[in-house]
């Protein structure tokens, strides 16, 4: 039976992808950050689930190991888990850039030099690399995100590269606008890590934070992106990139034909 580990999987798109794959008989290992969310999966009816904090080496060293003394084997390594930091770019201290880069970017690079030792040894396997359509273009306060999504895709890129002829494959998700907590959690650490009341941006931060939730345009549910993840898993030899909802299409088009200053007049607008 073809395996998936996921990590991120306490909500939002991880969640809804171990869902959608158990589904369809692939055998998940969805893994969070907190035992309590463990325990939700294992209410859920996810026996296998796992703590996996992936800023801990060690902790992908042992989820890594059980999954191989269970099956012998590891097909698919999903790199989803992530977070927003929201905040123009000099409000921003160092340490929390490094905090989203720390998960964002560090933690899915350690886990992925964890698991290639992994396939090569069985000849094949798919690393999933959940990027963003804001990693292909930027918005106005979204630097360190922005800069966490563009790493991956440099570190993908260069990977594809190194891995050619070994039946391993590297792939991207570009999603836009899906249903989560994303906003929440951006919201959050808005709140925390920014000091609003003596930033030139303050108004635009008290705008963002009074916002009421309203609809987001070319917004799709997570079923589309484990949708997309169960498709890589069939194909023999999965595309490098996929685009996920129409604003990523839009987006990614209007980078290709758009001038550079010509595409940041219609970012501004956008974000």
């Amino acid at each position: 039976m073809t395996n998936i580990i996921i990590t991120g999987c306490s909500t939002g798109i991880g969640l809804a992808t171990a869902e959608y794959l158990d589904r369809l008989d692939i055998k998940v290992y969805p893994t969070a950050r907190e035992q309590v969310d463990v325990d939700m999966l294992i209410e859920l009816g996810f026996k296998n689930a796992m703590i996996l904090d992936i800023r801990k080496p060690e902790d992908i060293t042992k989820v890594i190991n059980k999954v191989l003394e269970i099956d012998g084997h590891i097909d698919v390594w999903f790199n989803n888990a992530g977070y927003g930091q929201t905040g123009a770019i000099e409000d921003i201290k160092v340490e929390f850039l490094r905090e989203q880069f720390e998960t964002n970017v560090f933690g899915l690079h350690e886990a992925t030099r964890q698991i290639i030792p992994v396939m090569r040894k069985q000849g094949y396997g798919k690393i999933i690399q959940h990027s963003s359509v804001l990693g292909i273009i930027s918005l106005f306060g979204r630097g360190a995100y922005n800069a966490s999504k563009y790493a991956i895709e440099g570190l993908t890129d260069t990977l594809r590269l190194e891995l050619d002829g070994t039946n391993i494959y590297p792939v991207i998700l570009n999603t836009g606008p899906i249903t989560s907590d994303f906003r929440k959690t951006a919201m959050r650490t808005l709140r925390e890590n920014i000091d609003i009341e003596n930033s030139i941006f303050k108004e635009h931060y008290k705008k963002n934070l009074s916002a009421k939730k309203s609809k987001v345009p070319f917004n799709e549910g997570s079923d589309s992106v484990a949708y997309i993840v169960h498709k890589i898993i069939l194909a023999k030899k999965p595309k490098p990139r996929y685009y996920i909802t129409k604003a990523t299409y839009l987006l990614g088009y209007l980078k290709r034909i758009l001038s550079t200053s010509v595409l940041d007049k219609l970012l501004l607008r956008v974000g």
